[in-house]
């Protein structure tokens, strides 16, 4: 039987900042969620555009351009090529849309990089409970 998701829900119940997990496949793209604080690092990804919404909480995104901050709700897409470096002072939840073969942190590697393998990881307790009449 299909299942509703809770992109907010299921970034709450992550352990771990800055490591997207994958909840949904939408052609050649990944639905990814991630709870993130501090920063990431500058990295940008030359061939592929990033969607980022704010789930919860609030995002800034640095760019050579200027800084964009995000507010709960909001969306904003960083194009290909484009270095970015997202910050949260504060707890934050958020949802991505990437293609599948966008790497975690571009061609920079550093302690917050994930692998794909690590972002595919089962999500335990994602299940629907609830009942309806």
């Amino acid at each position: 039987m299909p299942e509703a998701l809770s992109p907010r829900d299921i970034a709450a119940s992550l352990t771990e900042h800055w490591s997207p997990r994958v909840i949904a496949e939408l052609d050649q793209s990944y639905v990814k969620v991630a709870k993130v604080q501090g920063t990431i690092g500058w990295h940008s990804h030359e061939s592929e555009d990033e969607l980022f919404v704010v789930l919860k909480g609030c995002l800034r995104i640095d760019m050579e351009a200027g800084p964009v901050v995000l507010n709960e709700g909001d969306l904003f897409v960083v194009p290909a090529g484009t270095r970015h470096n997202p910050s949260a002072p504060d707890e934050c939840l958020i949802m991505l849309i990437e293609r599948k073969s966008t790497l975690h942190t571009g061609t920079v590697v550093n302690e917050k990089t994930r692998t794909l393998a690590e972002q595919l990881r089962p999500i335990p307790g994602n299940a629907c409970s609830r009942e309806f009449d």
